[in-house]
């Protein structure tokens, strides 16, 4: 594979970080495999790099060979990786011992985790934690520290900075978490700032933010910053430069300009173009394997737009027949605090007082943030959580004074696609035994042999092999997991489906695929859609209509392009702005 290297040195520029020559090894039951062949690249002082590519092409390894975290499993990094301090000194990080790397990792080095949750302790305050960095690199007071802790979450811009310091982290949303995050990361003011997948699955609005809060530190301490995404829709938001990572290997870089107006790389065009457009709706989604395996005309075929006389023509039969589904006054209230007598104190609104028709055949998008009501709202129509008043009726049948027999029957005709498939599978159960289970419980199909026969249809009808049956969830990718999950959804022969942020968490190229493959089960089985996510690029391809959830209320409802290109209320237009645009 061609390796195009834009990283020949610059004369006025100052080289902080070379990697050059980089592989790194891991160990496996199948042998040994190579993560990283090769890398080459220069950071310079001051540059904000991006590094993009899909899970498993090695950006992630790459970094945490850079900060000497890798696991046990890797054998040591072969090449080098020189860090230059100062002009007149050079680390080789490759070769110094673990004690001389905890001198550097955190206080010159720093890195920022995908997952914030699993990266603060969930026993202790954030502010303590925060503390707890600066004190370790700094020969500071812990009063003095505290101090500087404050300024830290005033920089990141934390509301009420004083009461987050004393709050624990299941208390504060994803987006304030992440910002706790980075003021760890920068309380040493790092000359090197690393961020893994800093705002994968984070609100579009809350996106932005952070991205804004990344440049303004960088620009105020001058660090030099990694920053590491499979979007490249994110990379140009915050990058100068960027690097272009496939199956363990540097196949293209260049500037922002050069990589989004002339991508060299059939892999590279297709992450630019696998994320959904806002001017047209193709009628399919590109991947990235359409880009590395079809011709130009092949392509072409696949992003032929859905004209809107179509659409109108489509959309009129759609909505000439009754709802499926009506939600009249739906609330739905939480308990949010007692006093030490039990007695309730406080409650959240979760929804409230919400009004929507769903139509067979209908995609209906539910967007918002999160906190805004939208999962709960999913959830409370199929009572998987009580209501606290309204009606929910499904095919002139009252959910709620339904008898459990007959709810449960229903259940065949409801399913529910979740965010996360890994915690909705259980890991001691092969794939195919999961599929299988729900059609046991409801006595769909006369015996084993033909439930087993049907879970291989399904299985192939979403992308999956016959011999796949036996494998176990920790075997998959996140997009054939999600797959898995679908096919089990599927297995029950439903006729509505909730997809509750469903591809939030994937690779934006998977993402593609696994959405190509809702729309094509659409047709095929005659499915209805509520469409749940955070991002409004994806609910307006999925959609017909769109609904925009805010505090738990309906803050619009419309037809999907009618809406995205004449928002009528202000949060709608803030969360179209936030959209990342190639």
């Amino acid at each position: 594979m061609q390796n195009y290297n834009n990283t020949s040195a610059d004369n006025n520029k100052e080289i902080l970080l070379k990697v050059s020559n980089l592989q790194v090894d891991f160990k496996t039951e199948d042998g040994i495999f190579t993560a990283v062949k090769n890398l080459n690249f220069e950071l310079y002082r001051g540059e904000i790099l991006g590094i993009v590519g899909e899970s498993g092409s090695g950006k992630s390894v790459s970094s945490m060979a850079i900060m000497g975290i890798l696991s046990k499993m890797a054998s040591l990094p072969k090449g080098s990786i020189n860090y230059y301090p100062t002009d007149d000194n050079n680390i080789e990080l490759s070769s110094i011992s673990e004690s001389e790397y905890q001198n550097i990792r955190g206080k010159d080095i720093s890195m920022i985790f995908q997952e914030p949750m699993t990266s603060l302790n969930p026993v202790y305050k954030c502010g303590d934690q925060v503390v707890e960095a600066i004190i370790l690199h700094q020969k500071i007071s812990k009063k003095e520290a505290k101090i500087k802790a404050i300024e830290l979450f005033n920089d990141v811009e934390l509301p009420r900075p004083e009461k987050i310091y004393n709050s624990y982290p299941h208390q504060i949303s994803g987006g304030q978490k992440q910002r706790v995050m980075i003021a760890m990361a920068i309380s040493s003011k790092p000359s090197l700032l690393i961020a893994d997948e800093p705002t994968t699955a984070l609100d579009v609005r809350v996106q932005k933010r952070i991205l804004e809060i990344l440049k303004n530190l960088q620009k105020k301490y001058n660090m030099s910053v990694i920053f590491i995404t499979h979007d490249l829709g994110v990379i140009a938001q915050i990058a100068q430069r960027v690097l272009v990572m496939y199956r363990g290997e540097l196949i293209e870089s260049g500037n922002i300009e050069q990589i989004f107006n002339n991508a060299k790389h059939a892999y590279t065009r297709g992450l630019i173009n696998c994320r959904p457009k806002t001017e047209i709706r193709s009628k399919q989604l590109p991947t990235v394997n359409d880009y590395l395996n079809l011709n130009d005309k092949e392509i072409a075929i696949k992003l032929e737009a859905i004209s809107q006389r179509q659409r109108d023509t489509e959309h009129k039969k759609l909505y000439a027949s009754k709802p499926i589904l009506q939600v009249n006054n739906l609330s739905t209230t939480f308990v949010s605090e007692r006093n030490i007598f039990g007695k309730v104190t406080a409650v959240v609104n979760a929804v409230n007082n919400v009004n929507i028709e769903v139509y067979p055949g209908e995609t209906l998008g539910l967007v918002g943030e999160s906190g805004c009501g939208k999962t709960t709202l999913g959830r409370t129509i199929l009572q998987m959580i009580p209501s606290s008043n309204g009606i929910v009726t499904y095919k002139n049948k009252n959910l709620s004074e339904l008898p459990k027999n007959e709810l449960r029957n229903l259940r065949k005709e409801i399913q529910i696609i979740f965010q996360d498939p890994y915690s909705s599978l259980n890991p001691r159960i092969t794939i195919g035994n999961a599929i299988m289970e729900p059609m046991k419980v409801h006595n769909i199909l006369k015996n084993n042999t033909e439930r087993k026969k049907r879970v291989i249809e399904l299985l192939e009808r979403v992308g999956l092999t016959a011999e796949q049956y036996s494998r176990y969830p920790h075997e998959f990718s996140g997009g054939q997991r999600q797959r898995i999950v679908i096919a089990r959804s599927l297995a029950l022969n439903p006729k509505f489906i909730v997809c509750d942020e469903s591809v939030s968490a994937l690779d934006v190229s998977v993402q593609a695929q696994v959405l190509n493959l809702l729309n094509e089960l659409k047709k095929e089985y005659g499915l209805t859609y509520i469409f749940i996510s955070h991002d409004l690029s994806v609910v307006k391809y999925m959609s017909d209509r769109i609904l925009v959830m805010r505090d738990g209320k309906i803050e619009e409802i419309g037809e999907a392009d009618e809406l995205y290109n004449n928002p009528k209320n202000n949060y709608t237009k803030e969360l179209i702005e936030a959209i990342p645009e190639v």
